[in-house]
C-alpha cells in the first residue's frame, strides 16, 4: 500500500494538522506573500457556513452589517495609548499611493476600534441614538513571524461587532450576551466544548477595561482561543469624543464594546475532530453532508446502478458521484479526506436485495439498511454523529483537565508540552489576576487562558506565587 499522505498525529501533530489542511482540500500557503494563506473552495464553503451561524445570530440580537475602510489614519492609533503600544508590532503601514509619499501614513486594519470611533463621534448625538450596534464582515492584517494556516496568518477573515451604549451596564450586558452567542455555536454547530472566563489583566485586550474570551482544548491538549468579547468602557469614547445627551440633558460619554471571531475556528474545527485519515468535519458544518457512490463492473450493472443511485440522491439530497475514470475505491479516500459526514455504497448485490451500505465518517462503521428506510434514518446518523464527536470533544477536555496547588507543580506538568509532541493539560490553579503573575508563567512559555465564569472546582484558596486569597482557579495552558 502507499504511505499515507498524512503524518500520524502521535508522530508529530503539527504535521498532522498542516497535512489534513492540506489535503482536505482546505487551504494552502500562498507563498509569494509571507505569512498568507489562499482559503480553498471546501475550505471557505466551511467559513460561510460558520458566517451564517454566527451572522443569523447577531441580527436576531438586532445587530446591523456595515463595512469600514480598510485603510487607518495612523494618528488614529495613536489617540488611545494602550490600544496603539499592543498593536504596534504588529502594523502593515502605507507611506505611498499614486507614486506619492502621503502626507499621513495609512495603517492597514489591524481592527477597527479607532476608526469606528471616529464615525460613531458623527453618528451618536443622544441618548436616542442607542444603543447602536453594528457588525463587519472583513480581512485584517497583522505582521506574524511564525504562521500556520488559519490559526495565525499575516492577513485573515473575521467579523469584529462594536456597539455603543448610555450605560456600562448595558456595555457588559452585551459583552455576555455575544460571549453566550460565540459558545453556542461552539459548542452546538462546531461541536467544540468551550470554556467561558475573563481575561487577565496581562492578557485582555489593548484599550480593554475587561475582555472576555471562550478557550477549546484541541486533541494535542493546547488551548485555542476561539472567540474574545470587550468591555472597552469609556476609553474609546473620550479618545474620539463619542459624547451623547442624557435622558437628564447631561453631556456624557458612551460605554463601548467590541468582539469578534474569526478563519482560526476553522483551525480550531480541524484539531478537534480530525483523525490520521484526514479531515473530520461535523455535520452542521460540512458543505456536502452525504456523498454515494455507485459501484459496478459491466455496462448492464452501470445503467441499472446508476437510474437507483440517481432517484436515491434526489430523495435524500445526497451528492452522486458519477465520476468517469477514478475508481470507487479512490472515490471513497477522496470524500474520506474531505471529511464528508457520511457516504453511500450502491452496488449490484445492494440493488438486488433493495439496500444501501451507509458508512460514518467519524467511526469507520458501516451499516446496511433498507432503501425505503434511507431519507429518514440519514438525519438522525447525522444528528447522532454531531452529538457524539461533541461528546467525544467533551470527554477529552474533562480526561485533560487537572488541579494543581502549586507553581513547581503547574511547570512539572507543562513544561514539556509542544504543539509537535502534545501532552498538553489545562491546569485549573489558584492564582491572582497580576501581571507579575502572568509573566512568572509565560518563563515555561504558558498563559492563563481566562478566569472561568463558573467556578467548577472548589472555590477560593491560596495564590500559588503570592500566597494572596483568590476566589477561584484559573485555566492554565499553553496555547496557540
Amino acid at each position: 500500500m502507499a504511505e499515507s499522505p498524512i503524518t500520524p498525529r502521535s508522530k508529530d501533530f503539527a504535521a498532522w494538522y498542516q497535512d489534513v489542511v492540506l489535503q482536505g482540500d482546505m487551504a494552502e500557503p500562498a507563498e509569494i506573500v509571507k505569512g498568507c494563506m489562499v482559503i480553498k473552495a471546501n475550505g471557505y464553503a466551511v467559513w460561510e457556513l460558520l458566517q451564517r451561524e454566527f451572522d443569523d445570530r447577531f441580527k436576531a440580537t438586532n445587530h446591523q452589517n456595515v463595512y469600514f475602510p480598510l485603510l487607518i489614519p495612523q494618528s488614529f492609533l495613536h489617540r488611545e495609548a494602550e490600544h496603539v503600544e499592543g498593536f504596534s508590532p504588529e502594523l502593515a503601514v502605507v507611506t505611498i499611493a499614486g507614486g506619492k509619499e502621503l502626507e499621513e501614513p495609512y495603517v492597514i486594519r489591524p481592527t477597527s476600534e479607532t476608526i469606528i470611533g471616529h464615525f460613531f463621534s458623527k453618528w451618536i448625538q443622544s441618548w436616542r441614538d442607542l444603543p447602536l450596534l453594528v457588525n463587519q464582515w472583513a480581512n485584517v492584517v497583522r505582521w506574524e513571524l511564525r504562521t500556520r494556516l488559519f490559526l495565525r496568518t499575516t492577513e485573515f477573515l473575521w467579523q469584529e461587532g462594536h456597539t455603543a451604549h448610555a450605560t456600562h451596564q448595558e456595555a457588559i450586558e452585551e459583552v455576555l450576551r455575544i460571549l453566550d452567542v460565540y459558545a453556542e455555536v461552539a459548542e452546538d454547530i462546531m461541536a467544540m466544548p468551550v470554556i467561558k472566563g475573563v481575561k487577565t489583566r496581562a492578557e485582555k485586550f489593548a484599550g480593554a477595561l475587561r475582555s472576555y474570551s471562550i478557550e477549546a482544548m484541541m486533541q494535542n491538549g493546547l488551548a485555542l482561543q476561539a472567540g474574545t468579547s470587550h468591555d472597552l468602557g469609556q476609553n474609546f469614547g473620550k479618545a474620539f469624543n463619542v459624547q451623547f445627551q442624557s435622558k437628564e440633558g447631561r453631556l456624557d460619554y458612551v460605554w463601548q464594546t467590541s468582539w469578534g471571531v474569526s478563519t482560526r475556528l476553522i483551525g480550531g474545527l480541524i484539531m478537534s475532530h480530525s483523525d490520521d485519515k484526514g479531515l473530520v468535519l461535523p455535520p452542521k458544518l460540512a458543505p456536502v453532508k452525504v456523498v454515494l457512490v455507485p459501484i459496478f463492473r459491466k455496462d448492464d450493472e452501470k445503467a441499472r446502478v446508476l437510474e437507483t443511485a440517481q432517484r436515491i440522491a434526489k430523495e435524500t439530497g445526497a451528492k452522486l458521484d458519477d465520476r468517469e475514470g477514478p475508481s470507487p475505491g479512490a472515490k471513497f479516500f477522496h470524500w474520506e479526506r474531505l471529511g464528508v459526514p457520511v457516504v453511500l455504497e450502491l452496488g449490484p448485490r445492494d440493488l438486488a436485495a433493495n439496500n444501501i451500505v451507509l458508512k460514518r465518517r467519524d467511526t469507520g462503521t458501516k451499516e446496511v439498511l433498507p432503501q425505503h428506510d434511507l431519507a429518514a434514518k440519514l438525519p438522525e446518523v447525522l444528528a447522532q454523529m454531531q452529538s457524539d464527536l461533541h461528546r467525544a470533544a467533551k470527554d477529552r477536555l474533562h480526561a485533560n483537565t487537572v488541579a494543581a496547588n502549586s507553581l513547581p507543580e503547574v511547570e512539572s506538568i507543562l513544561k514539556d508540552v509542544t504543539a509537535e509532541k502534545g501532552g498538553g493539560k489545562f491546569v485549573m490553579a489558584h492564582l491572582k489576576d497580576d501581571p507579575a503573575c502572568d509573566a512568572r508563567l509565560k518563563e515555561f512559555k504558558a498563559t492563563v487562558r481566562n478566569i472561568p465564569l463558573e467556578d467548577k472546582y472548589d472555590g477560593g484558596g491560596k495564590c500559588i506565587i503570592t500566597g494572596e486569597a483568590v476566589d477561584r482557579r484559573v485555566v492554565i495552558a499553553k496555547a496557540y
